[in-house]
């Protein structure tokens, strides 16, 4: 079984994320087959609406952390890795049709970030939404703090990524950051009916919207996610002097043996 598969159900296609064995944990191969899977979506003229969702307990976990720490941890692989991360979120904001984001249990970190880039996103009342890169010296680089402040506000962007909390899905629709929240026994039903309703109207006219409303929102959208990067390796090349430094200090502070 593929780690990302695809479903038709008319005009909408499900993209699901399928590694459920690791809470869909978003590592490299993930990453590529997502990539894969939504630019064949936005290929496809016969596909109107697109739905990503998660196999199994959660909808993801975020970034797979062995590989994080392996790239981060080697000068010049951030920015490659990166590059899968951000293509998925850029695919979803870019194509010229719908897509909704389906999230039942966890939605953290690099998962959150994937899902700033759909269009609208509707959670199971028992979803955790978070961004804790700062707790371990980093910032949300794929796109969480360029997207979050267009969908939330600056202010609650700012609480959200500078304390690294995690909010249950009442508060997320609370603040915008979700549409809407079902029971989760209701969520694949409450989907399809807003799916419906996309389907409704003219899928030419509702997919050029999006794109005049996601221009208007993020003017300086190229700019900002560079920024990211560029900040993001100097909090990665900082942590690495730090740990270099407390190294040092603790040789120093070793008694020779005599």
């Amino acid at each position: 079984m593929s780690i990302v598969v695809t479903e038709d159900r008319g005009a909408v296609r499900h993209v699901v994320l399928n590694r459920p064995e690791k809470r869909n944990a978003m590592n490299q191969e993930l990453l590529r087959a997502l990539g894969e899977a939504l630019r064949e979506a936005a290929a496809d003229v016969d596909v109107h609406c697109v739905v990503l969702r998660g196999e199994g307990p959660v909808f993801s976990a975020g970034v797979d952390l062995g590989e994080l720490a392996q790239s981060a941890g080697r000068p010049g692989h951030l920015r490659p890795f990166r590059k899968v991360f951000l293509d998925c979120a850029n695919l979803c904001e870019e194509m010229a049709k719908p897509v909704v984001c389906q999230i039942h249990r966890t939605c953290v970190g690099g998962a959150l970030e994937v899902a700033l880039g759909c269009d609208m996103r509707i959670a199971s009342s028992d979803g955790q939404f978070g961004l804790p890169e700062v707790k371990f010296g980093l910032i949300p680089d794929v796109g969480g703090s360029t997207r979050l402040p267009a969908v939330v506000g600056l202010g609650r962007a700012k609480e959200l990524i500078m304390t690294a909390r995690t909010i249950d899905a009442a508060e997320a629709e609370r603040i915008g950051l979700v549409n809407r929240v079902v029971a989760p026994d209701e969520l694949e039903q409450a989907t399809q009916a807003l799916v419906d309703e996309l389907l409704a109207n003219s899928h030419v006219a509702v997919g050029r919207a999006k794109r005049v409303i996601d221009a208007s929102a993020r003017p300086a959208l190229a700019q900002t996610l560079e920024m990211e990067v560029a900040v993001q390796e100097y909090c990665v090349a900082a942590a690495r002097e730090s740990a270099r430094e407390a190294e040092q200090a603790q040789d120093t502070a070793t008694p020779v043996a005599g």
